[in-house]
């Protein structure tokens, strides 16, 4: 569990953790198991915990909306106190379809560049830098 000590807080600072996955199809199965897949490898490779999180917004796509992926997250443990918005992601001509984005904030007390940033599926081609990264 990440918790500040007397005398840490000077380590920790607010970070942005970004991630995305891909689904092959708009149901509620689909969504499901992608959101839980994404908020696993998120879990699975950084020093975060709920308590930690400011917020998280997720973002779909247009051809997105079988589910809301907050509701997904809401779910799991913890993840009912933190604060969750879904929106739309911006359509643009030639963007990846049927993807599912997170921008979160936390307290991290690890240097930016040791943030893993969970791009999954078909969308580790959005940022191939970080796709990179999983351990």
């Amino acid at each position: 569990m990440v918790t500040m000590e007397q005398g840490e807080i000077g380590r920790w600072r607010v970070r942005a953790i970004r991630g995305a996955t891909t689904v092959t199809e708009n149901s509620v199965t689909a969504i499901e198991d992608a959101v839980t897949e994404l908020i696993d490898a998120l879990e699975d490779n950084n020093p975060l915990t709920t308590d930690a999180m400011i917020s998280v917004t997720f973002s779909v796509t247009t051809d997105l909306d079988a589910v809301f992926p907050a509701a997904i997250a809401r779910q799991r443990s913890g993840w009912d106190t933190v604060p969750l918005l879904d929106v739309q992601h911006m359509q643009v001509a030639g963007s990846l379809p049927m993807c599912i984005r997170f921008l979160i904030h936390a307290y991290m007390a690890i240097p930016k560049a040791d943030i893993y940033h969970p791009y999954l599926r078909g969308a580790s081609g959005l940022r191939p830098d970080w796709a990179s990264l999983t351990t």
